[in-house]
C-alpha cells in the first residue's frame, strides 16, 4: 500500500512573514482550517466564518467549491504576506467572490495576530481585491475595521424597496430615501418604521447584491439601530452580521444626520431573526466630503479542523 505523507508547515521570519506549504504526495492533502464567530453576542453566535490557512495549490475554481462545502455567508482564505507590506486574503461566498466584506476582515486578521502571525501590534493590515484595509484591536476586546470612503448611489422608489421585501409602501420610512451605499461592497439601504415591520420582512425580490434594512427601535435598550441583511442573489438568504453593510449604513446615518448630527457612536444589532444574535459597533463622523467610517465587533474561535 502506498505511504500517505500528508504535512503542513507555517514558516515565521522576525519580521512576521508567514508563508504557507502543504506536502502532497498526489494521493490526498490536507488542510488547516478555522471557524471563528465575529460579532458575537456571547456563546455561539455572531457571523460564522471558516478560514483556510493551507492555500498552496488552489485555484479559484478550488476555494469557490471549498467555500460552497462550509456554506457560511462567507470563507477566507490566507494567501500569505508579511507584517510591513500587509496579508493578502481572498473572500468567497457560497456563489462567488468578493472584493471585500466587513466579519471576513476581522475575523481574518483576528487568526492572523493571535493563531497564525502571532502578532503583539495593535493593528494590521490586510490585502484585499478592494485595497488595504486597516484593523486595530482595541483593549477591550473589540476588534475595529477602517472602511474606505462611501460612494453614494442612487435613490431607489420605495414601492419597489417595499415590494422587494415583502412589505407595505407604509412600513417604508418616509423621512429618509431608500438608497445605494458603498464602502468596496455595495448595498441598497432601506428604512423601515418599526421593529415590527423589519421582523416581517419577507424577500419577494433584488435590490442588487444585498439588501439593508433598518429601523431605529433595538431589540433590547442596549441598541440604537436594528437591522436585516438579506442578499439571495449571492447566495445568502440571511447575514447574521454584515461589516459591510454597516459601513455603508454608517455613511448613511452620518450622511443623512439621522441622529441629528454628522457623527455616531452606536451599537446595532443583527441575526436575531435566525437565531445568531450579533453586536456591532459603528464610530464615524464627516466634514465635508471626508468620512472616517469603523465598524467593530468581538471576535472568538469557536473550531480548528482540517479538510481532506
Amino acid at each position: 500500500m502506498k505511504k500517505l505523507t500528508i504535512w503542513k508547515s507555517i514558516r515565521r521570519s522576525k519580521s512576521n512573514e508567514f508563508s504557507i506549504r502543504t506536502v502532497n504526495d498526489g494521493v490526498l492533502m490536507s488542510r488547516q482550517f478555522y471557524i471563528t464567530d465575529v460579532f458575537h453576542s456571547g456563546g455561539y453566535s455572531g457571523n460564522q466564518l471558516a478560514t483556510v490557512v493551507d492555500t498552496a495549490g488552489l485555484t479559484s475554481d478550488d476555494m469557490q467549491v471549498i467555500a460552497r462545502e462550509f456554506n457560511f455567508s462567507e470563507t477566507t482564505f490566507l494567501m500569505g504576506g508579511d507584517f510591513e507590506s500587509g496579508y493578502d486574503v481572498r473572500i468567497f461566498t457560497p456563489s462567488q467572490e468578493l472584493p471585500f466584506a466587513g466579519h471576513p476582515t476581522l475575523g481574518s486578521a483576528y487568526l492572523i495576530r493571535e493563531h497564525v502571525a502571532k502578532l503583539t501590534s495593535d493593528t494590521l493590515v490586510l490585502n484585499l481585491a478592494a485595497g488595504k484595509i486597516t484593523v486595530t484591536f482595541a483593549n477591550d476586546g473589540v476588534v475595529w475595521m477602517r472602511q474606505k470612503q462611501p460612494e453614494f448611489g442612487e435613490f431607489l422608489d420605495k414601492q419597489t424597496a417595499a415590494d422587494a421585501l415583502g412589505l407595505a409602501l407604509d412600513d417604508i420610512d418616509a423621512d429618509y430615501p431608500v438608497q445605494s451605499v458603498s464602502t468596496g461592497l455595495g448595498f441598497t439601504l432601506v428604512p423601515v418604521k418599526s421593529l415590527k415591520a423589519l421582523k416581517r420582512i419577507n424577500q419577494q425580490g433584488s435590490l442588487g447584491f444585498g439588501i439593508f434594512a433598518f429601523t431605529r427601535e433595538g431589540y433590547t435598550a442596549e441598541y440604537d439601530i436594528s437591522s436585516r441583511m438579506l442578499a439571495n442573489d449571492a447566495g445568502i438568504s440571511e447575514d447574521p452580521a454584515t461589516g459591510s453593510a454597516n459601513g455603508c449604513l454608517a455613511s448613511y446615518l452620518v450622511h443623512h444626520q439621522y441622529f441629528g448630527g454628522a457623527s455616531i457612536d452606536i451599537r446595532v444589532a443583527q441575526g436575531f431573526e435566525i437565531n445568531r444574535p450579533s453586536t456591532l459597533y459603528l464610530r464615524a463622523s464627516h466634514c465635508g466630503a471626508e468620512y472616517e467610517i469603523n465598524v467593530g465587533g468581538e471576535v472568538k474561535l469557536s473550531a480548528e479542523g482540517r479538510l481532506v
